[in-house]
């Protein structure tokens, strides 16, 4: 089954660079079964040069299943090697490019969002890419460079080069993330094309990925910062998009045991230096706690699992909770 064929509205972990890699996929995994986890961006030009932290950064684990890589890259070529080694290598559930990172960085290398003002190199790099897999290509992608009516030709071209899915982020590049994103007019590309289109941005609880789904009739959403600290957050959006209840946030003391859990799967997976990596994502998990400055300041510091623990101690102590086993 391919990965959009899976149960509607489909849940999705957006691609973050620096945020999913595969500890942070694998928590959201233990949390719900059935999210579809996009991997970081990769380098498809790193890929091909056989650079040893980009493929360790590809590799997957079997739990994180159904797992999308996505790739950037500019040249059609070097975009489907990428891709054929990807798919051969390390066997992901489907392959994602990059159409949409708006970060000068991309955009100044061809790559990103640049791409959208480029159809024809667009096209030729699906083309590519879809006839060196076998698996099933989708492409991440924004409104347009400026204007937000760009998507409706530019979704056009993506499906006639053979794209199985599209992600649209509803917001141009220009906007980067200001602004609020219009699902109204990812609603406007979804009629254009027959394939699945999945709606992204600024959806962070129930009730905004009620109103994304409904004002865009997307096949599905994609989270991404409203995952950050919120690992939770797709399971809980299932159950009220399935029974219309919010089990609201969860508590202080299982917010401090999936941190702690987060930071196993880091220690497991880069060693004890995973900790120093850990550090973006721990000020996330504090956001509504009281006097969360304070512990933030002191998780920015963290090195080890005993300076992590020691904190963990602290806030129950001050919060008058027993975390128990």
């Amino acid at each position: 089954m391919k990965w959009f064929e899976t149960a509607k509205p489909l849940l999705c972990l957006s691609p973050m660079a620096d945020f999913t890699d595969r500890p942070f996929c694998r928590l959201v995994r233990e949390l719900d079964n059935q999210t579809v986890l996009f991997r970081e961006m990769l380098a498809a030009e790193a890929l091909v040069r056989a650079n040893q932290r980009t493929l360790m950064m590809a590799d997957l684990d079997e739990i994180e299943r159904p797992v999308v890589q996505q790739l950037f890259g500019s040249d059609p070529e070097r975009m489907a090697q990428a891709a054929e080694l990807v798919e051969r290598q390390f066997k992901p559930d489907g392959i994602d490019i990059n159409m949409g990172c708006p970060v000068y960085k991309a955009v100044s290398n061809f790559n990103g969002a640049s791409l959208m003002r480029e159809p024809e190199r667009a096209a030729a790099i699906v083309k590519s890419v879809k006839n060196a897999i076998s698996i099933p290509l989708s492409v991440k992608t924004r409104l347009g460079w400026s204007k937000p009516d760009e998507i409706l030709e530019f979704i056009k071209v993506l499906d006639a080069a053979g794209a199985d899915a599209v992600e649209v982020h509803g917001r141009t590049k220009t906007q980067a993330y200001a602004g609020q994103a219009d699902w109204e007019a990812v609603g406007q590309a979804v009629k254009e094309v027959s394939i699945p289109v999945l709606v992204n941005g600024d959806i962070t609880d129930p009730e905004s990925a009620k109103s994304a789904l409904d004002k865009s009739a997307a096949a599905g959403i994609l989270i991404a910062r409203g995952a950050l600290g919120r690992p939770w957050v797709f399971k809980r959006i299932r159950e009220y998009l399935e029974t219309g209840k919010d089990s609201g946030e969860p508590g202080i003391e299982e917010r401090l045991k999936i941190m702690r859990r987060h930071a196993q799967l880091q220690v497991e997976h880069y060693g004890e230096n995973g900790l120093i990596q850990l550090r973006k994502h721990l000020p996330w998990y504090f956001k509504g706690i009281p006097a969360f400055r304070q512990y933030r300041a002191a998780a920015v510091r963290i090195s080890t699992i005993d300076q992590l623990d020691a904190l963990i101690d602290e806030i129950a102590a001050n919060e008058k909770i027993a975390l128990g086993e």
